[in-house]
């Protein structure tokens, strides 16, 4: 099993205590020097970082490059995603200004979001999730409980007084959540990492952290200690409480400042004994969902976003179509890819439904995120669930929409049973009037 775990954070040796009676001073010296190597390595924030906006932004340059150097899939300075990925360029900025002034306050609600007080469970379940808003998901499976892409601050941005602005709260507190067995976050983007966020976890949980490459020198910068943080390459995987946990390819970007792409963007397989999860991250329509389903499907749940796509970035946002077609190819494994899927649409109100009938794509849930809590795009504030609910029923996919803080125990039933009960429309009542079906 690999994982790419840093070392412990050894203290350097203070000169004044000298060596001890049992090491010469040739030992002690080399081990003096040996210590502060490692303190050398701690990664350093940005010039200025003690200023908030810096400290947000995370580590500098040198130090991420120092610690992903080594990844093959490294290159030229940068990350690459398994494709060629498209970003809007200086050339499109004008048009994009344009089509955001045409399409203002298409991604807000016109009403309060309804929410529900999220009470997490105090032993985590078999199997069950709560979304507490944007990527922000807390996943029970075997026992354990993940937070993943802990997102708890009012704006995504390093300066406080800008930049995408929650609409709606926070169904709960970092505070209020029960032991945490492991963070998983997927990028460093401000909706995905929130510097603030990792500063409550520290005030309350001090937690074990795993991350894709990179990622890990922000956690240290801003103080976490190198034994609770775990950074992994694509398909290099950690054991955590019984769940083996696979950092799995994405097709994105990455970058919190003025450089992008030099810490690595991922998903994350999560499987138990009984179970088994995928969360997406960030992606773009990508051949790696077909491949992670032969290589590590099918899973019991999907999360994967539906939001924030555009014509101006189409290979690092899915649009729920390709969302959909994401989560039939992780549930398509290697034994199943020549097979046609013979998937029907579930009946809600059949009790006797089978999953064993379905195909995996038919069995597995999916849960819908990245939408509802930030404006990141120019499409309607609804527009992704309401897609992708006119394409689910059809292909026989049964996906959650439960409110924000709302806990689905996929274990109390069927799939379909599960989707039956999360199946509401709870966004029409908040929704402007152009935002409708």
């Amino acid at each position: 099993m690999s994982s790419r775990a840093r070392p412990v954070n050894v203290p350097a040796a203070d000169p004044s205590t000298g060596p001890s009676p049992d090491e010469s001073l040739a030992d002690s010296a080399a081990r003096a020097d040996d210590e502060r190597a490692k303190q050398s390595a701690q990664p350093t924030m940005r010039a200025g970082g003690r200023f908030p906006p810096l400290r947000r932004m995370g580590a500098d340059s040198e130090s991420i490059i120092a610690a992903v150097g080594a990844s093959t899939n490294f290159r030229d300075g940068r990350f690459h995603s398994p494709e060629p990925t498209h970003r809007p360029d200086k050339a499109q900025a004008l048009q994009i200004a344009t089509a955001a002034w045409r399409h203002r306050g298409r991604g807000q609600p016109a009403g309060e979001v309804p929410i529900v007080a999220a009470q997490p469970a105090v032993i985590p379940g078999e199997l069950a999730v709560t979304w507490y808003g944007h990527a922000t998901t807390v996943v029970e499976i075997d026992g354990a409980r993940l937070l993943l892409d802990p997102v708890f601050g009012d704006r995504v941005s390093p300066v406080g007084l800008t930049g995408p602005r929650r609409l709606h709260p926070a169904p709960g507190r970092i505070e209020d959540l029960p032991s945490l067995d492991a963070v998983l976050i997927s990028h460093d983007h401000y909706d995905h990492l929130d510097e603030p966020s990792i500063a409550r976890l520290e005030t309350s949980h001090r937690p074990l952290y795993v991350v894709p490459l990179g990622v890990d020198a922000h956690l240290l910068a801003w103080g976490v200690p190198r034994e609770r943080v775990t950074a992994l390459d694509w398909y290099d995987e950690v054991e955590v409480h019984g769940i083996r946990l696979t950092c799995t390819p994405a097709r994105h970007n990455s970058g919190r400042g003025f450089t992008e792409a030099q810490t690595l963007w991922a998903g994350w397989a999560m499987q138990g004994p009984a179970h088994s999860a995928y969360f997406a991250g960030d992606s773009g329509p990508s051949g790696c969902f077909a491949e992670i389903g032969q290589r590590l499907g099918p899973f019991d749940l999907t999360i994967i976003p539906v939001g924030a796509y555009d014509r101006f970035w189409p290979d690092i946002h899915v649009t729920p179509a390709e969302a959909l077609d994401a989560h039939i190819a992780v549930n398509t494994p290697a034994d199943a890819v020549h097979h046609t899927r013979h998937a029907t649409a579930p009946d809600e109100d059949d009790e006797n439904d089978d999953d064993d009938a379905l195909d995996p794509a038919g069995r597995s849930v999916l849960l819908p995120v990245h939408w509802a809590t930030f404006n990141l795009a120019l499409h309607w504030w609804s527009e992704p669930v309401r897609w992708l609910r006119r394409l689910a029923g059809p292909a026989g996919i049964p996906v959650v929409y439960p409110r924000v803080g709302a806990r689905v125990d996929l274990t109390a039933g069927t799939s379909a049973q599960v989707a039956g009960r999360h199946a509401t429309p709870w966004w029409q009542e908040c929704a402007a009037d152009g935002d409708h079906d």
